[in-house]
């Protein structure tokens, strides 16, 4: 009697198996981003410990002394030191922006080399490195309060060297993202993963919130250690190519083309390309159609497109224009997200804490704001033009804070309109702009281009972030009106670079 022949091993369908592992991509780099913008926030929620109003710190401690015979030395200490040296000094804004410059500035000249370097390297190695480095840096920070570092060299250092470690991060993750997803629909998708930013900088807030008057050394800490957390996920679990994930055959039994990939774990294998459709709705499977797995043999692929140059890229139409339209636009959203704590505690006389929960309203209506501007450009198909629009209504937005003091609820809907108006065209051209322009026709499906289009325009714009908080720190010492002045006039910049066609 014949036994029985075992069927063979079953393997999900290709499709079936992409659109797992597109939102495994997805929610992954969500995640991964998020963190990075975590461990950016707790500084400026910190800045206003850094310096406390020193009299009103005194009025307590005096009341809080005659109230005992004989005063505490922890009353003492805060009557005579109420802030943090060496911000104690009357020029603390000064100090204070010069130490978001050292970040800001380092970022942006990081930023050119690092899509240069991410083109070259693994990007999951790359992102994980820098992500584990950026956590130390940001730990190191808080642990300044610890162990009681008055050096403002210290802290400048510090934030230098974060900042060139975080430009690992921006690049990597758009080439991921890009990678795994098409045109089809990107404004709506990268509109949707962008809000990482804004989720970022609400949890570092929330974060920063609970300890920065008690500890604020936790303020940095914590989310340092998260950072460090993820980059061990991100080593772990990230995938950067769809060539990357184990496809034998396609539907009707035939072996896909041949791809050369190294695991990380010193070995080479065979896997299956995924169709080349880079079609967004591949999220979802399309069927529950399972085939055999078959032995592979395993090849090098025949040819592998080499990474564009700095100037190549340059050259691509559209990259020059959105990244002066991108610089004007950073300095106004890394102005509001290193200064709005700030400026709330001393315009409406609140604590560190309930100024950095108030602040995080910005950053939920820059949430709906890079969520419509994907779907509107999308709909339209005119990326440029959503910019432009959302530009022009920015700044008299922004002009509605010279003329309004913050109050009660008056503000609420100023903070969550202007956060929409002003993180929409920077998450725009920072995600969907970028991507469309790193797969530009003109690149004749080199994708290799991405990651340093990506660089050369998030680091143009991260030179508007570094001069924003600069200015925002020497302009504000004569008021906070030439502050909001500036960004309204940023706006405007932003709106006349900006391509006048959507070339792309």
């Amino acid at each position: 009697m014949a036994l029985a022949k075992s069927p063979a091993p079953l393997h999900p369908h290709p499709q079936q198996s992409g659109g797992r592992y597109r939102a495994l991509t997805f929610i992954l780099t969500f995640l991964l981003y998020t963190s990075f913008h975590l461990s950016r926030k707790p500084i400026s929620i910190v800045k206003s410990e850094l310096h406390k109003n020193c009299s009103a710190v005194s009025e307590a401690a005096i009341i809080a002394s005659s109230s005992s015979q004989q005063p505490s030395l922890s009353s003492l200490h805060t009557d005579v030191d109420c802030s943090w040296k060496p911000f104690d000094k009357s020029n603390y804004k000064q100090l204070l922006g010069a130490m978001d410059y050292s970040f800001l500035c380092a970022y942006a000249i990081g930023m050119y080399l690092s899509g240069i370097i991410g083109e070259r390297l693994p990007i999951r190695l790359y992102l994980t490195v820098g992500m584990l480095a950026s956590g130390v840096f940001t730990c190191l920070f808080g642990l300044g309060y610890i162990y009681n570092i008055h050096n403002l060299s210290f802290y400048i250092f510090v934030q230098v060297a974060n900042g060139l470690v975080q430009t690992t991060g921006w690049p990597s993750v758009v080439t991921c993202i890009g990678n795994w997803f098409g045109k089809g629909r990107r404004g709506l998708i990268m509109g949707l993963w962008n809000s990482h930013t804004s989720v970022g900088n609400i949890l570092g807030s929330l974060i920063a919130g609970y300890w920065v008057s008690s500890n604020w050394g936790m303020s940095f800490i914590v989310p340092g250690l998260i950072i460090i957390i993820m980059g061990v996920v991100c080593f772990l679990f990230l995938i950067e190519l769809q060539s990357k994930v184990p496809s034998m055959l396609t539907p009707r039994g035939r072996l896909c083309s041949p791809a050369v990939w190294w695991s990380g774990y010193g070995y080479r294998s065979l896997l299956c390309s995924l169709p080349q459709s880079y079609d967004t709705e591949l999220l979802l499977p399309r069927d529950s159609e399972r085939i055999p797995m078959q032995p592979v043999v395993v090849v090098k692929s025949e040819s592998e497109p080499s990474a564009i140059s700095f100037m190549g890229a340059l050259r691509i139409p559209g990259v020059v224009e959105f990244s002066l339209c991108l610089l004007f636009a950073k300095l106004v959203s890394y102005t509001f997200l290193f200064w709005l704590p700030l400026y709330i505690t001393k315009a409406a006389h609140l604590d560190a804490k309930k100024a950095g929960d108030l602040s995080t309203l910005f950053d939920v209506g820059g949430i709906v704001g890079g969520i419509l501007a994907g779907v509107i450009s999308d709909k339209l198909g005119k990326r440029a033009t959503t910019c432009a629009v959302m530009l022009l209504l920015a700044a008299p937005t922004v002009s509605l804070h010279c003329t309004a003091t913050v109050r009660k609820h008056r503000p609420l809907w100023m903070l969550l309109v202007c956060g929409g108006l002003v993180n929409g065209p920077y998450a725009l051209i920072t995600t969907a702009v970028s991507a469309d322009l790193g797969t530009h026709k003109s690149l004749k499906g080199n994708a290799r281009a991405l990651s340093t289009v990506t660089a050369i325009i998030d680091g143009t714009g991260s030179v508007g972030a570094a001069l924003g908080p600069l200015l925002a720190g020497l302009l504000s010492a004569g008021g906070w009106d030439q502050v909001f002045y500036m960004l309204m006039t940023a706006d405007f910049l932003a709106l006349l670079v900006r391509p006048l066609t959507s070339i792309i």
